[in-house]
C-alpha cells in the first residue's frame, strides 16, 4: 500500500533525487530520471562555482537547476500531502476504500507540507536571484566594455 504521508515525506527528503517517484512508481518513470538530472547538474554546478568562482559561466547554467529541482520536489511534496483521502486511494489503491488509511492525512504529513512550503519557496527564490544577478552582473560588464 503506497502511504500518503510517506510519500509526501520522500518527496521532501529524498526527492531532488527522485526517491518518492520510484516508491510510488517505479524504476520505469521518466520523472524519477529527470529528477536524478537536474539535481546532479546543479550539483555539478555548484562544484565548478566553488572550484573556479562565481565567474564560471557554466556554473551560472547549471546551479540553478539545483534549486528548481529541490522546489520542483516539494511542489510534488504538496501536491501528494493535499491529495484528499479519496483521490489518493482512487489512485493507488483503486482495489481498497476510498476511506483506506493509506490516504489519511496525519499531524505528520501536514509538518511535511509546512517543511516543504518554507523549503521549496527558498529554493525557487535563490535559483531565481542567482540567475538573474548574474544575468544583470554580465550586462554591466558588456556595458563597462562597451563604454572603453
Amino acid at each position: 500500500m503506497k502511504n500518503k504521508t510517506l510519500a509526501t515525506w520522500l518527496s521532501l527528503i529524498g526527492g531532488p533525487l527522485g526517491l518518492h517517484r520510484w516508491y510510488l512508481f517505479g524504476l520505469r518513470d521518466g520523472f524519477l530520471w529527470a529528477h536524478a538530472a537536474m539535481t546532479l547538474l546543479g550539483l555539478l554546478g555548484l562544484q565548478r562555482m566553488m572550484d573556479f568562482g562565481v565567474d564560471d559561466m557554466l556554473s551560472w547554467w547549471l546551479l540553478p537547476l539545483l534549486g528548481f529541482s529541490i522546489a520542483w520536489s516539494c511542489l510534488e511534496a504538496l501536491i501528494h500531502g493535499l491529495t484528499s483521502p479519496e483521490a489518493w486511494n482512487r489512485r493507488f489503491h483503486p482495489e481498497a476504500s476510498e476511506a483506506h488509511p493509506a490516504g489519511l492525512t496525519n499531524w505528520i504529513t501536514v509538518v511535511a507540507i509546512v517543511l516543504s512550503l518554507m523549503v521549496g519557496s527558498t529554493a525557487l527564490l535563490s535559483g531565481l536571484v542567482l540567475t538573474f544577478q548574474h544575468y544583470f552582473e554580465a550586462q554591466v560588464q558588456e556595458g563597462l566594455k562597451l563604454a572603453e
